[in-house]
């Protein structure tokens, strides 16, 4: 089975006051995507990982080189949106197709693996990571924003609630979705078209393939993933606790 890996790198940075593409944020003085990068190229998983750009992508491109397949989102449409304009570089190349950010720096190499491996072994369209805290103090606040799991009696996967949505009951569930994903690819590109932006954002999101999977009676597989290596950066804030744990 091939596995191709999206990173998924078009953000803008807006929030982190910057005006360098947020992948190229200096994590102790390293651009956080090249924290990722180094993992997914020491776990073999792809040799040629591709990167989602968007606003300032000269700059990502110039900074990490010609290494990688490069596929350029114009409009930010979410997440949803950036993964299937990668389907005519990716449609014929890959079993499977694993979602990376580039914003998080903390993602380890035997993750990767883990993810690729599970996936593998279950054939299940759909393989995802999930993560549970203890709380959402301190370090672990930005999780509380995440959306929550709900399994059934027989521990699967049932439905992803977003904060938005979610009962004052579900927010006190501490198994939450850090959206990192390994799909079956065939499948993976008939379920983008299922996507729908009906949102406030008007943004096709990644976490609705989940809704879809089940809906369709696919069962999902999961596997757990240390807190730490979930924190994403998108603040001045979170690269201020990134650096700290860095």
């Amino acid at each position: 089975m091939r596995t191709r890996v999206v990173i998924l790198a078009a953000g803008k940075g807006t929030r982190m006051n910057s005006a360098l593409p947020k992948a190229l944020a200096l994590l102790k003085g390293k651009p956080l995507i090249s924290y990722l990068l180094d993992a997914v190229h020491a776990s073999h998983v792809d040799e040629k990982p591709v990167i989602v750009v968007g606003q300032g992508a000269s700059l990502v491109k110039e900074k990490l080189g010609a290494g990688y397949d490069y596929v350029f989102q114009n409009v930010q449409l979410g997440t949803g949106h950036a993964l299937k304009i990668t389907r005519p570089l990716l449609q014929h190349q890959a079993d499977a197709i694993m979602v990376l950010y580039g914003d998080h720096p903390f993602v380890h190499l035997s993750t990767i693996k883990k993810l690729r491996f599970l996936h593998e072994r279950e054939h299940r369209v759909l393989t995802m990571m999930t993560t549970i805290v203890e709380d959402f103090e301190d370090w672990r606040k930005p999780f509380y924003e995440f959306g929550r799991v709900l399994r059934n009696a027989g521990g699967e996967v049932v439905r992803i609630v977003e904060r938005k949505d979610a009962t004052p009951e579900q927010l006190k569930i501490r198994e939450v979705n850090p959206a990192l994903y390994c799909f079956d690819a065939s499948w993976l590109w008939s379920s983008l078209e299922k996507l729908k932006n009906e949102n406030m954002q008007k943004e096709y999101y990644l976490t609705d393939l989940v809704r879809i999977a089940i809906d369709e009676g696919e069962r999902i597989a999961s596997m757990d993933l240390d807190p730490l290596e979930s924190i994403g950066v998108n603040t001045p804030e979170h690269l201020e606790l990134a650096t700290k744990i860095a």
